[in-house]
């Protein structure tokens, strides 16, 4: 069972009673009490400054809407109809008070790694022997995608789950996303977005623990996979990336008929480089560019967002099958009023210049790989199997790849069920 040492528990307990609530004071939130040791853990409220929104609000109402093709729908981006129906709703009513206060019901933290101040919810577990479990979300994403299961992974009993099923749950923000700090210097791709990750589960006292993740949150897990197998014990990936094997002649050689027919039929595969990939490039060559119109513009940034909100998720094309407007609004706001549309998207641009000795060589960690129906892209199994240690495959008929968002319960039963099944668990 995962334990935590007595000389860390206790440390962090101390340091958790002694510090007030913190952040970054550039946003006008309030400053921790004395200057913090770079190892200290600082609780954290969300506190958007009122001028932030007051600006936000007159950026709406004076957004200069492009043109559209008559009967354009979604055809070449983000549907004009839509996005001022949204802008109008964000303007007029949306309460982003009211969603920073459910935010704050997470217990937040930050602390100070490789001179980046991270951003994380750390809620542990009522049940004494959880195992602590990282989740790493994506692009465009945040912490906020994980809050549907946070409850059910730390009280599972609460739940409709079992004690043994209890985890200690940490939300880590990337480095460049939400409210964690902005790397003012190249290299912080998966690699050493990895690295910062087990330094966090260390410093909170960690030595076994397991990890969820998806989109950059999967790419980041298969490199801690390689670095921390002597802590990690499992990881959970509902987006297992797998290169091609370099013998093969064409791409999906020796691949059976019906998992290559489930591959042309995730549904933007088929156009997922001519159509799809267009973000991808931009962000991975010139995300500055792109960052003076995502960061000026609320509607902007909103479009930018949206648009994949919805072609990626389970939604028939309906954004608001999935999601709420609050909902939309909400994660994107995280990015606006944390002003990273650019910090964010140069992930792109530091994982592509990363060695291509990062994405070869096999994880040896136990990890299971839960392929959502409508995801985005899938790789065949015989890959997977190829380059990981995979212990578990699970086809979920229904859900996109917001999985912890859109179907929740699925992704918490499949993630119980592959930690429950693990040697020690």
């Amino acid at each position: 069972m995962a334990t935590m040492s007595n000389r860390r528990s206790t440390t962090l307990l101390a340091i958790m009673g002694l510090m007030v609530s913190a952040s970054f004071s550039s946003w006008g939130f309030q400053p921790a009490t004395g200057p913090p040791s770079d190892s200290a853990v600082r609780p954290f409220r969300i506190a958007v400054p009122d001028a932030t929104l007051t600006d936000l609000s007159e950026r709406l109402a004076r957004t200069r809407f492009p043109d559209e093709i008559e009967g354009a729908g979604w055809t070449y981006g983000t549907n004009l109809a839509y996005l001022r129906t949204l802008v109008e709703y964000w303007r007029t009513e949306y309460d982003w008070r009211a969603q920073e206060r459910r935010l704050n019901e997470f217990p937040q933290f930050t602390t100070t790694i490789e001179d980046i101040e991270i951003h994380f919810i750390h809620q542990r577990s009522s049940h004494p022997n959880a195992l602590p479990l990282l989740l790493l979300h994506g692009w465009p994403s945040s912490f906020y995608e994980f809050t549907k299961v946070i409850g059910p992974l730390s009280e599972p009993t609460r739940h409709g789950g079992r004690a043994e099923d209890a985890f200690h749950v940490v939300v880590m923000s990337l480095p460049g996303y939400g409210f964690s700090g902005k790397p003012g210097r190249p290299g912080y791709g998966t690699r050493r977005t990895a690295e910062i990750a087990a330094q966090l589960m260390a410093r909170l006292g960690y030595e076994r623990y397991g990890a969820q993740g998806g989109d950059w949150g999967a790419h980041i897990l298969r490199q801690l996979g390689q670095i921390d197998q002597v802590h990690l014990i499992g990881i959970h990936s509902n987006m297992c990336r797998a290169l091609q094997p370099p013998a093969t002649t064409e791409p999906y050689e020796g691949v059976p008929a019906e998992e290559r027919r489930l591959i042309a039929e995730t549904p933007p595969f088929r156009s997922a480089l001519s159509r799809e990939g267009g973000y991808g490039e931009i962000q991975r060559t010139r995300p500055q560019t792109l960052a003076y119109g995502l960061n000026d513009s609320p509607a902007g940034q909103a479009a930018w967002i949206l648009e994949k909100w919805r072609t990626w998720s389970d939604s028939d094309g309906d954004p608001e099958k999935r999601f709420t407007k609050d909902e939309l609004l909400t994660t994107i706001m995280i990015y606006w009023v944390t002003e990273t549309a650019n910090s964010s998207a140069r992930m792109y641009y530091e994982a592509r210049a990363e060695p291509i000795h990062y994405m070869v060589g096999r994880v040896e960690v136990p990890v299971a790989c839960a392929w959502f129906a409508r995801e985005i892209v899938r790789w065949p199994r015989r890959w997977v199997e190829a380059q990981y240690n995979l212990v578990r495959w699970t086809e979920i008929p229904r859900g996109g790849h917001f999985a912890a968002f859109e179907e929740p319960e699925l992704l918490v039963d499949d993630v119980r069920a592959f930690f429950r099944e693990l040697p020690g668990r």
